[in-house]
């Protein structure tokens, strides 16, 4: 059954995230910043590109919402649903027009899209528990990952090129200079956005095709699994849709609670540079669309399959907070260079920052989707995983906003010192950094403390390789 679902998924992700590609943060905040230039006042645009950027963790603030809703519901159909829901909204951004007012309606499908995304990928990350084993998981979770990225990443560079007059480039590089000529934008009637129209539809069509190879995918002891589920609201102790009932998890497991206070930190230092990178890469660095999504999209993926099977191998064998202690580093060094890029304005230490960004979400891409599992118990796992993402939520409304603001405000009052809004992004990365750490030594000294008694003493929910 794994093997069956693992070449169902493989398959099905690689066509989904096509659709995907057509609202990531990475790729629509490049493209607003460059297309409506002009249409509105620059700090407002920002404002704008710090929406669009951060809406994939915007979104998450109402994944308890999700958690309860698919609590003790066949779970491949939920999938499906929330699929064709992200598809909706995606389907509907070819017809949003280029103007001031189209601005609003395309950010509200962007976050939509993003709503159901958060449901869809938290329901995943149950599937996944069932399906594969825990000394097996992050590698296999880790190949999907590697998949979507690369569809993404290589449709941001395709896209890139073809806004910026890419197939008319290659044509006069080929030696046609009189084709070339008859197949630019201008010359087909054309402008870079029409592109994109054509891509967004393009993207739902072969997206519905993934749903549907998705939608043929097995659960490992479904029965089971819905039981207990139902158990744990029969219980109270599933999720609830009231978000202050995340407190009670949070006040009873300790550990749980400490490693998602230093997620808070990491996260948000990390979502602060999402809308910021867009912004610099046009007022600072003058980038078009292909340079634009260059950088913020594909480079960082070209790093990805390389390192995500390092990655996977280490977290297979160790618990999520002692993979966190080391991996966290790697953002400190990615936002670090950032910094000094855009203060700068060193286009090699942009490349070299951008491809260390790619080496850490190799790895944070499997933290994020697995590291509570090292926390819950199975059926409880909905519940922990909703609370991970709606406190993603909390952190992507609040730390975009400030980042764009600092940035925004330094403008104004600091013309020329924008690019030092990065150094808060760095100090809440280091911040998340040490208190990974912290925790990792407070674990093991409390696995000592306990192997010395002859006890247990790792509360429960936390029982795996690293912390018993």
């Amino acid at each position: 059954m794994a093997r069956r679902n693992y070449r169902l998924e493989l398959a099905g992700i690689s066509l989904f995230s096509l659709s995907r590609a057509a609202f990531d943060g990475a790729t629509i905040g490049v493209i607003v910043r460059i297309a409506y230039d002009g249409l509105l006042p620059d700090q407002v645009l920002n404002w704008y590109v710090a929406l669009l950027s951060s809406a994939p963790a915007m979104a998450n603030i109402i994944n308890f919402v999700w958690a309860k809703l698919s609590l003790a519901q066949h779970k491949v159909r939920f999938l499906t649903g929330l699929q064709l829901g992200v598809l909706a909204m995606v389907a509907m951004v070819a017809a949003v027009p280029d103007s001031a007012i189209g601005l609003p309606i395309l950010t509200a499908l962007v976050f939509g899209a993003w709503v159901c995304w958060s449901g869809f990928a938290s329901v995943r990350t149950t599937i996944w528990r069932q399906n594969y084993p825990r000394h097996v998981r992050a590698r296999v979770t880790g190949k999907l990952a590697t998949v979507q990225m690369l569809v993404m990443g290589s449709v941001a560079a395709i896209l890139g090129g073809a806004m910026n007059d890419g197939a008319s480039s290659l044509a006069r590089w080929l030696g046609a200079d009189a084709f070339a000529e008859s197949i630019t934008l201008s010359a087909l009637g054309l402008v870079p956005m029409d592109i994109f129209r054509g891509f967004v539809i393009f993207s739902v069509v072969v997206a519905a095709v993934g749903t549907a190879m998705l939608s043929r995918q097995r659960v490992r002891r479904h029965p089971k699994l819905l039981r207990d589920e139902a158990g744990t609201t029969a219980g109270g102790a599933g999720p609830s849709l009231n978000p202050l009932g995340m407190l009670v998890v949070l006040r009873e497991d300790r550990l749980f609670r400490e490693y998602m206070v230093a997620q808070m930190f990491l996260g948000a230092g990390n979502l602060m540079v999402w809308p910021l990178m867009p912004i610099v890469l046009k007022e600072r660095f003058d980038a078009g669309y292909d340079t634009g999504l260059l950088l913020n999209s594909t480079l960082p993926v070209v790093v990805v399959p390389f390192l995500i099977p390092l990655w996977a191998r280490l977290l297979d064998k160790v618990h999520v907070v002692t993979f966190r202690s080391y991996h966290s580093w790697v953002f400190v060094a990615a936002t670090g260079l950032l910094l000094a890029a855009a203060v700068l304005q060193s286009v090699p230490l942009l490349v070299a920052s951008v491809l260390l960004k790619g080496a850490a979400m190799a790895g944070g891409m499997l933290a994020w989707q697995l590291g509570h599992h090292d926390f819950a118990t199975p059926e409880r796992s909905s519940a922990y995983m909703g609370i991970h993402v709606t406190l993603t939520g909390v952190r992507g409304v609040a730390a975009p906003l400030v980042g764009v603001g600092l940035y925004n405000l330094l403008k104004v009052y600091a013309p020329g010192y924008e690019a030092w809004s990065f150094l808060l992004c760095t100090l809440l990365i280091v911040f998340g950094a040490i208190g990974f750490v912290r925790l990792r030594m407070k674990m093991d000294t409390d696995a000592k403390s306990c192997r010395a008694q002859g006890t247990d003493g790792i509360e429960p929910g936390a029982r795996s390789r690293g912390a018993s």
